[in-house]
Order: structure tokens, then C-alpha cells, then sequence
């Protein structure tokens, strides 16, 4: 393990506060309205989880059509907000977990089995959307999946890696309570005559 990872009592609050920022990225991806938008001039098209937006070339008002109305809007928009609702309870249960004072680590195993169920939630509503949407809403000119559709995926991705380390914590519960001693290595010049 490298010189924290986790082996101090410390660091332990290292992966809750990375599920905090997995909520804050998931947050601007559910609020955004940068799922999808026209690469460049005129800018006519921008569309986010919930609606697509459309616009004449001269005209400054956006006119909206709800992505609920179809059924595979529905399906992206709840699957991604299904997996946001099971992150939000991931991260009290790690905060509660973290905050004992004796860890209990079948717990933080759950937590990350719990993760992983969050991750295949929104990689299933980060893939509906754009190949659906491509397929059924009719585009002009060049668009591009922008920056909120990338903080659904970064979520995604640090999710992922928590599930992981969640999963793997109990492995180290000795070194992350402090239960092992510090081993250290040195020879005497009499044991090791070749180091003179």
C-alpha cells in the first residue's frame, strides 16, 4: 500500500468525500442542460436529460419539447435518477460506516456492491440517451454531447473506482484500524559485509 491509502484513521474519510463529489457531478448532470448541443454557428439545438430545445437560425427563443413523451426518454432519465438516488444513500451509509469507531466492514462491503448497482444503473441511462436520441430526433447540422452528459459519465467513472475500493477495504481492516505495527528493514554492517 502506498504511505496513506487509507492506513491512517484519517484517510478514511477519503472515500465518502469522493462519493460527495460523485453527487455534486451527478447533480450538474441531472440539472444541466448541456446533454446535447450544436457544435457550432448557428447554434439551434441544446437538449439536457429531460428536454431537447430547438431554435430558428435568426430567432432567440428556444422552442422545448419534453423527452418524457417518449418511452425511452422515460427509461434513460429514470434509470439515471435511480442510480443518483441509491449514490445519495451509498454516501450516508459510508459517512455512518466511516464515523464508528469500530468500522464495520461487512458494511463498507455492501456499500460497494451497493455502487456497483449504482454504476450499472447510470451506464444503462448514459447509453439509452444518446443512441435513442440520435435515432429519433431529427438534428440540423453538427451536435455534439457536451458537458453535463460528461458529468454524467465522470460520475459514472468515480463510482466505478469507489466500488472498488469499498469493496477491497476489508481486506486491509488491520492496517486501516491501526491494529499492525510499522515493520522496518535494516542490516547490521556484521550481517552484511558486502554493503562496506
Amino acid at each position: 500500500m502506498v504511505a496513506c491509502s487509507l492506513a491512517c484513521w484519517r484517510c478514511r474519510w477519503l472515500l465518502p468525500l469522493l462519493l460527495g463529489l460523485a453527487i455534486i457531478m451527478g447533480i450538474i448532470a441531472l440539472a444541466g442542460r448541456g446533454w446535447l448541443e450544436s457544435e457550432s454557428e448557428p447554434y439551434v439545438h441544446q437538449a439536457s436529460l429531460w428536454e431537447s430545445c430547438k431554435r430558428g437560425e435568426q430567432d432567440l427563443n428556444w422552442n422545448c419539447e419534453s423527452l418524457m413523451d417518449y418511452g425511452w426518454g422515460r427509461a434513460a432519465a429514470a434509470t439515471y435518477l435511480v442510480g443518483f438516488v441509491i449514490l445519495v444513500i451509498c454516501f450516508a451509509l459510508a459517512v455512518i460506516a466511516f464515523s464508528i469507531e469500530i468500522l464495520r466492514f461487512n458494511f463498507v462491503r455492501g456499500i460497494g456492491g451497493l455502487l456497483f448497482v449504482v454504476a450499472a444503473f447510470q451506464i444503462i441511462g448514459l447509453v439509452i440517451y444518446p443512441v435513442k436520441f440520435t435515432e429519433e430526433i431529427p438534428l440540423t447540422g453538427d451536435n455534439m454531447f457536451s458537458w453535463a452528459y460528461g458529468f454524467g459519465w465522470a460520475s459514472t467513472v468515480v463510482v466505478i473506482g469507489c466500488a472498488f475500493f469499498f469493496c477491497c477495504l476489508p481486506n486491509w481492516e488491520d492496517e486501516v484500524l491501526g491494529n499492525i505495527k510499522p515493520t522496518y528493514y535494516y542490516s547490521s554492517p556484521d550481517r552484511a559485509p558486502y554493503l562496506n
